[in-house]
């Protein structure tokens, strides 16, 4: 009984609570709350990633007019049915290239990567490996991370920088000099340029300066008929909501931007 009497009670008072106010007032706070969230989503997590929103710029895209294609894989594409993926044709072309995701920051090594990196090279893939970069901890750890879990061979790809985030306590400057470290330093190991990937904006906003442009540029740009970027790339990453047989889910779809033997001279030792 007396918990039904302290129920009452409590009704009674948020009823009166919502009779205070007129009924215009709660829809304007209502709207405001939905406005707020949409603002907040819009900023935190579409502004971001608006490259690849899918939910705002629909199906995927295949550009026509380019013969080589590739997809980049990791630990987010699972188990990998490699026999069915092996017969793959994108826009009527076979996968050519697969990216693979190595590392992250200074200590995680993507779960796949080993699987994924000897899978590729035993079905006849064209290999590369990336680096995700992070900005909580240095360069110089980074680099020295990702040369000792991954070792790249004659034929495969030059190593990849996946930049996408610049630290809010650097300046442009000292942003751009971390990179450069990273890329130097792997540089100086392979002895081939390493692949700069993001997105076109943060390329034009945060690596715009011509020290960048010595090296092949990735670039994920989706839902458009064509890149936007008005300087020079290597490889255009277009969709990340790609389907093909032998990978359960989305994958994301590349093209690389000149002939075979161009993308097969871009790799380690070719120039040898």
């Amino acid at each position: 009984m007396n918990k039904t009497k302290k129920t009452t009670k409590k009704k009674k008072h948020t009823s009166g609570m919502f009779k205070k106010y007129p009924r215009w007032a709660w829809w304007a706070l209502t709207a405001f709350v939905i406005g707020l969230y949409v603002w907040v989503f819009n900023v935190f997590f579409v502004g971001p990633f608006g490259f690849r929103w899918k939910a705002l710029y629909g199906d995927a895209k295949y550009p026509e007019g380019y013969e080589i294609r590739g997809i980049d894989i990791s630990h987010y594409q699972h188990d990998i049915d490699w026999e069915e993926l092996r017969g793959a044709m994108i826009m009527k072309c076979p996968v050519r290239f697969i990216m693979i995701k190595a590392t992250e920051g200074s200590t995680r090594l993507d779960p796949k990567f080993n699987d994924n990196f000897a899978n590729a090279k035993d079905y006849g893939y064209i290999r590369g490996a990336y680096h995700f970069w992070s900005n909580k901890s240095s360069a110089r750890d980074q680099a020295a991370f990702f040369l000792k879990k991954v070792h790249l061979q004659d034929g495969d790809l030059p190593p990849v920088l996946d930049v996408e985030h610049k630290p809010q306590n650097l300046s442009t400057e000292e942003f751009q000099r971390e990179i450069l470290t990273w890329l130097h330093i792997v540089e100086d190991k392979y002895h081939v340029k390493p692949i700069i990937y993001t997105y076109y904006k943060f390329k034009t906003a945060y690596l715009g300066t011509p020290v960048f442009d010595d090296y092949p540029y990735w670039i994920a740009h989706y839902y458009v008929d064509k890149v936007e970027y008005a300087g020079e790339w290597k490889f255009w990453q277009h969709t990340d909501a790609g389907k093909l047989p032998g990978i359960k889910g989305y994958v994301d779809i590349n093209l690389y931007n000149g002939s075979f033997y161009d993308l097969k001279q871009l790799c380690i030792g070719a120039k040898d």
